[in-house]
């Protein structure tokens, strides 16, 4: 069986759970179940911190995994991202009191608050400067009012919680993560595994697709045709039916979901009716 890392609580896990549950794959029943057996799918599901997925990941214990970015960074664990997820998208960042103009260099021999100790310290040797990291496990806000810090580095998403503590962003960000599925460098999977993991990542990317777009379907007339398929080229190419009523068609095409109202009002511009919007649960391109 292919075992799966997922995260267990926090941002990463509903979301997860989600996508897994979409693409065909069991939900498990309750927080307390730490692994799941889908033996129908092949699969084995171990629920872990999204902390500790890259290490168990890197260590062998499982084969692939679900986590962010950044932890994956942080944990310094040598890792191949297969399959970028598309959730839990956040900015790394420096934060201070005040809105002065700094940057990575102005913080030699300053005192830094995190909770991604060896992102920050890699950070920090990637640009030649030097300053204490001090690490923390949560509220890092808290650390420059408590005199523990003097700049803090933390996961900003809208940045309100950062306002509310007097502390603005500075500097370029450290870098921008979302969830990924990755493996351990040179995985080598059996036959089966290796088939399983083939069609993980292939319902996975799936139910990405699907969530990006939607399949539309009107009617237009024969010579208005060519200029409402311009407007609704599809993923590959629209799909044309002849209608019984003479003169006209049929037409269905994928369109990007966030396109679809100003769309819809060009196909009705240029002289579809019976404009109709479907979404799309999988797919397979």
């Amino acid at each position: 069986m292919l075992r799966i890392a997922v995260p267990n609580k926090g941002a990463l896990a509903e979301p997860a759970a989600d996508l897994l549950a979409e693409a065909g794959y069991r939900r498990r029943g309750s927080m307390k179940e730490l692994v799941l057996v889908d033996e129908r799918n092949g699969v084995e599901l171990f629920f872990l911190r999204p902390r500790d997925i890259a290490v168990y990941v890197g260590s062998g214990t499982v084969d692939v995994g679900i986590t962010g970015q950044d932890m994956l960074r942080d944990s310094r664990t040598a890792a191949e991202e297969i399959l970028e997820l598309g959730f839990a998208r956040s900015t790394f960042r420096f934060a201070a009191p005040g809105t002065g103009e700094r940057s990575v260099a102005d913080l030699a021999g300053a005192r830094i608050a995190t909770s991604y100790e060896n992102l920050v310290e890699d950070h920090l040797a990637a640009h030649g400067v030097t300053a204490t990291v001090v690490h923390l496990d949560g509220a890092v806000e808290s650390a420059i009012r408590l005199g523990v810090a003097d700049v803090i580095a933390d996961v900003v998403e809208t940045g309100s919680t950062l306002r509310q503590a007097g502390l603005a962003v500075f500097g370029e960000p450290i870098m921008t993560s979302e969830a990924v599925l990755f493996s351990r460098p040179g995985l080598t999977l059996g036959e089966d595994a290796s088939r399983t993991l083939d069609v993980l990542v292939r319902r996975i990317r799936g139910v990405l697709v699907a969530r990006q777009y939607v399949l539309l379907d009107y009617d237009i007339p024969d010579e208005l045709l060519e200029a409402a398929v311009a407007v609704t080229p599809g993923f590959e190419a629209p799909t044309v039916s002849e209608l019984h009523r003479a003169g006209w068609s049929a037409v269905r095409a994928m369109v990007a979901r966030d396109d679809t109202n100003r769309v819809m009002d060009e196909l009705y511009e240029v002289g579809a009716r019976a404009i109709l919007v479907t979404s799309i649960q999988a797919c397979r391109i």
